[in-house]
Formats: structure tokens, C-alpha cells, sequence
């Protein structure tokens, strides 16, 4: 289970060097009220790759700091599949960065069930 928390820990790293290398790491931080969205994926008020930046990376490595459980299940790579399903290759490795994080949440989820 501890190799799981280090390279979900790595792929969180990876998954930020990719959104800087697409230029998308952004500087500023949204608004507290983009932020406070009720909505999945904030989609009423941040881009996907905000909502990346701005909410899943500080959330995991809060949760991966404070040896927390780790969510049941994941499917950020469905979601994130159709928001960028017109970039094409451009977001290929992203894509491929959020489906290990997905395998990951449930490799994890399923060492717990047992």
C-alpha cells in the first residue's frame, strides 16, 4: 500500500510538470468563489486544467502528507477524455498521467476491500 502513496505521490509531480510543460500551469489562483463551486470538476467556474492545478493537486497532497485514506475510486480520465477530446495529441500524456492516477486510486481501493 506505501508504494501506492509514492507513486501516486510521483504521478501527482508528473501530472504538474505536464501542465507546466502545456503551458497551462497558471500563476494566479482562481477566485475563492470559482473555487467554492459546488459543482463536479468546479465546471461552472474553472477551466479542467484549473481545476487540476487548483483543486486535485493540493487536495492529494494533502491527503498523501497526512497519511489520510485515499478516495474509494476515481475517473478523472473519463471526464478529462471529453473536455480535451478536440486537442488531440497535445493532451496525450496528460491523458495517459490520469489514467495511472485512476489505476492507482484503484489498486489502492481494492488492497483496502481485502
Amino acid at each position: 500500500m506505501h508504494g501506492v502513496r509514492q507513486r501516486l505521490a510521483s504521478t501527482l509531480l508528473e501530472i504538474e510538470a505536464e501542465l507546466r510543460r502545456l503551458g497551462w500551469w497558471e500563476e494566479q489562483a482562481p477566485s475563492t468563489q470559482a473555487l467554492a463551486s459546488q459543482q463536479p470538476f468546479c465546471l461552472d467556474s474553472l477551466r479542467p486544467e484549473q481545476w487540476l492545478q487548483w483543486v486535485l493537486l493540493p487536495r492529494m497532497q494533502a491527503i498523501l502528507e497526512q497519511n489520510a485514506p485515499l478516495p474509494g475510486q476515481s475517473g478523472l480520465f473519463v471526464y478529462f477524455e471529453e473536455c480535451w477530446r478536440n486537442r488531440g495529441v497535445e493532451c496525450a500524456a496528460l491523458l495517459a498521467l490520469l489514467t495511472r492516477f485512476d489505476e492507482l486510486i484503484a489498486i489502492d481501493a481494492a488492497a483496502r476491500r481485502h
